[in-house]
């Protein structure tokens, strides 16, 4: 297909520019990689492998090193990269998190990229990380993700009402802060809130369905114009599709894919207790995304042209 030199860089970058999104699919539980890398293979789709430090911590991705391993067992690099989500400074628990030795990690593991999310920080401290992330990564040939603003979800407790949140813009990118923040920071891929929302993480709220988010078009269209990076929505699912074509237009490049394909795993499991079903069940709930919510079935052809 023609991607398999291309670096993660260089395919985000084209994918923004071509208006192609690119759905990073998060491994819950191990046995996920595997209907992962094979449903986006059979689709002819680009998409990014990865997990974030939740999926080790709260659920059953096990370590990074475990996900490293089955993903380079079973990769398709003509259609896949491995990438290190949520790598948070300060936890959803208000933890702070050693972000310098887990990051090492994955690069030393052969992750194509890495997120730091600093945004729980101050501007400047959450720059600084940033920045620091990026002189481990550059030198490597690796992009680093950032993330400004308050994508909500992650935390204990419930959320305010979603069009409170909407309405408000309560934890918005703020455009002017944006700007500084990718000249200063160095990061390539800035995960933005404009009204997106994570899938909680927390044992109580797990396993409810997410709320069918929107997002601010006209305030998408600011950072795309402060920014000049690809941008990338944390808490795919349960966004409507509507705004999701339109957000591809307006600078999102990557979106991020969780709390459907987790739950479908789970659910499943917990009827059968069977893996390969489970399994199953993730890769049809991958196809329903890929090919009636995104449209993205043949993303990897469109950007190997």
């Amino acid at each position: 297909m023609g991607l398999f030199e291309l670096s993660a860089a260089e395919l985000l970058r084209r994918a923004a520019d071509r208006q192609v999104l690119v759905p990073a699919f998060n491994v819950a539980h191990l046995p996920m990689v595997e209907p992962i890398i094979a449903t986006v293979a059979e689709l002819k789709t680009y998409a990014l492998v990865e997990v974030a430090r939740p999926d080790v911590e709260k659920f059953g991705a096990r370590s990074f090193a475990a996900v490293a391993e089955e993903y380079q067992r079973l990769a398709d690099r003509g259609v896949t990269r491995l990438h290190l989500d949520h790598v948070p400074v300060i936890d959803e628990d208000g933890q702070e998190v050693d972000w310098r030795r887990l990051v090492g990690e994955a690069l030393e593991l052969g992750y194509d990229s890495v997120m730091i999310d600093g945004s729980r920080l101050p501007l400047e401290a959450n720059i600084a990380a940033t920045r620091a992330v990026a002189e481990m990564a550059h030198p490597l040939g690796r992009p680093v993700e950032a993330e400004l603003g308050a994508v909500l979800g992650h935390e204990a407790g419930p959320l305010p009402p979603y069009e409170e949140l909407f309405a408000s813009g309560k934890g918005f990118t703020d455009p002017t802060q944006a700007r500084r923040f990718v000249e200063e920071s160095g990061c390539d891929w800035l995960s933005v809130a404009v009204g997106n929302i994570h899938g909680a993480i927390s044992a109580a709220g797990r396993d409810q369905a997410k709320v069918q988010a929107r997002l601010n078009l006209e305030h998408l269209r600011l950072l795309r114009a402060a920014t000049g990076v690809p941008m990338v929505l944390h808490g795919g699912s349960g966004i409507q599709a509507e705004y999701l074509r339109a957000a591809t237009s307006e600078g999102i490049a990557k979106i991020n894919v969780g709390t459907e394909i987790r739950q479908a795993y789970e659910r499943t499991l917990a009827e059968t207790d069977d893996v390969a079903r489970a399994q199953a069940a993730v890769a049809d709930s991958m196809r329903s995304l890929i090919v009636e919510t995104y449209r993205m079935e043949g993303s990897a052809e469109r950007l190997a042209e």
